[in-house]
């Protein structure tokens, strides 16, 4: 005899508070409330007739007969959103949705995108931005590419490149009797800033040896980040560059660096799903992304550039 499966809402409940071994995040990420999740794993555990979870020092622990259950159905609930995303992409398959900043779009990828149309016409690219990480269970985004230290819950990350943060200006600010020439010159000039990463003066200012407050001084904040760039372009002060941001305009001499002292930074990846396929799409873009990384600069001769 066929033994009865349980609730998919309990198993679904189960899975999501026992990935996180909380109720409040498994009903966060479910979009229900926290006692629906109580109902559900409590109803699933009557039908199981076991218990699933225990309550140690305000803390969330599986019981040991779930911890030998958790496995079988996560790799069910695996198999399901994989054969869900094949079918929902039948015919669909060239289309490739990317995420990504602003910033980074408009300084960084946009100008290296040529090269991949040309390799693969077939694919229709799809290029969306935002300054929020995208949600991919509630958007139709194949992929994105983050900033930060690579470690996202759920999410595979391939590592495309690393940045750093340096000041950079207009070459008429390195002219002159008014002339940048050490670091201490920045006291005297207007700083640009960048609403979402106002600390990265801070940061650089604290890796010099110089005063914080120097950041503190009346500037000028934009934002988003390739505006701050075209500012210090147009010579209206000094910018935090991130390398990504200011390389190609280092390159063609709109931009300089007045000093040698850079601060590294986090870096970029290119993230998906865990468990979604790897599409032929997919599969093409993230390989053309990462060679296309390894050609940018590096600080030493964005360094020369000065």
């Amino acid at each position: 005899m066929t033994a009865r499966l349980p609730s998919l809402n309990g198993l679904r409940a189960f899975e999501a508070a026992a990935r996180h071994l909380s109720f409040t995040r498994a009903a966060v990420e479910l979009n229900v409330t926290q006692t629906a999740i109580s109902h559900q794993i409590r109803r699933l555990e009557e039908e199981l007739g076991l218990r699933l979870f225990t309550r140690q020092s305000r803390a969330l622990a599986l019981t040991p007969q779930a911890a030998e259950y958790l496995p079988s159905i996560r790799a069910a609930f695996q198999d399901l959103r994989t054969a869900t995303d094949r079918l929902l992409r039948t015919g669909n398959d060239r289309v490739l949705t990317v995420s990504t900043l602003t910033s980074l779009a408009v300084k960084w990828l946009l100008p290296r995108l040529s090269p991949f149309q040309e390799q693969h016409p077939e694919i229709d690219v799809r290029i969306t931005t935002s300054t929020e990480l995208v949600d991919f269970r509630s958007s139709n985004v194949d992929a994105a590419i983050r900033y930060g230290r690579g470690q996202w819950p759920g999410l595979r990350a391939d590592w495309l490149m690393a940045e750093d943060l340096f000041p950079v200006c207009s070459p008429k600010l390195v002219t002159g009797e008014r002339a940048l020439r050490k670091p201490e010159d920045l006291a005297r000039v207007t700083l640009l800033h960048t609403a979402t990463t106002k600390e990265d003066w801070r940061l650089w200012l604290t890796a010099a040896g110089l005063p914080v407050q120097i950041a503190q001084s009346p500037g000028l904040t934009f934002d988003l980040a390739f505006m701050t760039v075209q500012a210090a372009i147009d010579g209206l002060g000094v910018a935090m560059g991130h390398t990504a941001y200011v390389a190609d305009d280092i390159a063609k001499g709109r931009l300089v660096v007045p000093f040698d002292i850079t601060m590294p930074s986090a870096g970029y990846y290119f993230v998906m799903p865990q468990d979604k396929v790897v599409t032929p799409a997919i599969g093409a873009f993230r390989d053309w992304l990462i060679e296309t990384a390894k050609m940018r600069p590096v600080p030493d001769e964005i360094a020369r550039a000065r």
